[in-house]
């Protein structure tokens, strides 16, 4: 492709072959057509790298690369985006299939609203074998034009599938790259909405399949989650689960500093991070689940702050 295309679709992906192929053939049967798929095989040991070839040989818009060696999911994630060309970026998973229109009304949407950062659309889950198990709703007040609401909303709320969103390129490279510590999706997706407002496609398009190998039943504790994420937080001395669980907070504040923010908004996202910590620690609930170890968190220290910053 001696252009660049408008979209970079980047797939990730590690002994996928069970629901690869098919999940590509949804990506490449789009109604829109103006992107490039950029497949990222993490060093696979099935079958994965034979179909990969195989659609590389079939359409000009597939480019494939292999890693050596498994370097994690994380650095796997974010290859991909070294390599796309395109103003516009989705990723897609190996298993998860994709409505023929979802790709055409997320740019069309983008198009029509230039405060948009991010757009998708709503959620159908499917099984292991392809059917509809449940129609998703979507919790997170992400359209919100108020980027303090909308952070909140990331804190507290659970659901959404929005890291697998058609988003510009521009702003996804000015938040930090996939991260490996616990929970690193989350604070993606937080940074983002400090950028802009979220849109959903009124419509069922993305279709995620739930299966016994998905990452979140595999890997069920912080030590092996982060492990998958990069094999070097194995390591249990350089990264103990305190650290996993820490640069994960780090991660929140770090995306409130990096926004273009003013300072009164940037005050009042700090304010609903120290909210949350204190509700989660007052829940002994570092990141959605009940934590591993026992991380001492002082409520009293938490709740002073929070004094301190509203100036009270």
């Amino acid at each position: 492709m001696s252009v660049p295309p408008r979209l970079t679709i980047g797939l990730p992906v590690y002994n996928g072959e069970n629901y690869l192929a098919e999940a590509i053939e949804s990506l490449l049967g789009q109604s829109y057509e103006d992107f490039e798929l950029v497949i990222s095989d993490n060093a696979s040991t099935d079958g994965t790298a034979d179909i990969c070839e195989a659609f590389r040989r079939r359409d000009s818009r597939v480019r494939y690369f292999r890693q050596q060696r498994n370097v994690g999911l994380s650095p796997n994630h974010n290859f991909t985006v070294e390599k796309a060309r395109g103003e516009l970026f989705k990723w897609a998973s190996h298993d998860d299939l994709y409505g023929r229109d979802l790709l055409k009304l997320c740019v069309e949407a983008l198009d029509k609203y230039p405060d948009v950062v991010l757009a998708h659309s709503w959620t159908v889950r499917i099984d292991a074998a392809g059917k509809v198990v449940k129609a998703e709703e979507y919790p997170l007040k992400t359209a919100s034009e108020a980027a303090p609401v909308r952070f909140r909303s990331t804190l507290f709320d659970n659901g959404g599938d929005d890291d697998g969103g058609v988003i510009r390129a521009d702003i996804l490279r000015r938040i930090a790259p996939y991260g490996s510590y616990y929970h690193a999706d989350r604070t993606a997706i937080s940074e983002l909405v400090l950028y802009g407002r979220f849109y959903q496609v009124p419509q069922w398009l993305f279709f995620r399949r739930d299966h016994a190998e998905r990452a979140e039943w595999k890997f069920t504790d912080a030590r092996s989650w982060c492990a998958n994420l990069d094999p070097k937080r194995a390591n249990a001395l350089r990264n103990p689960l305190i650290r996993l669980y820490l640069e994960y907070v780090w991660g929140y504040v770090q995306a409130i500093r990096r926004a273009p923010l003013t300072p009164a908004v940037r005050r009042v996202c700090y304010r609903h991070l120290l909210d949350w910590l204190i509700d989660r620690a007052r829940h002994g609930d570092v990141g959605g689940s009940p934590a591993e170890v026992a991380v001492e968190i002082d409520v009293e220290s938490l709740v002073a702050r929070k004094r301190e910053v509203n100036g009270k």
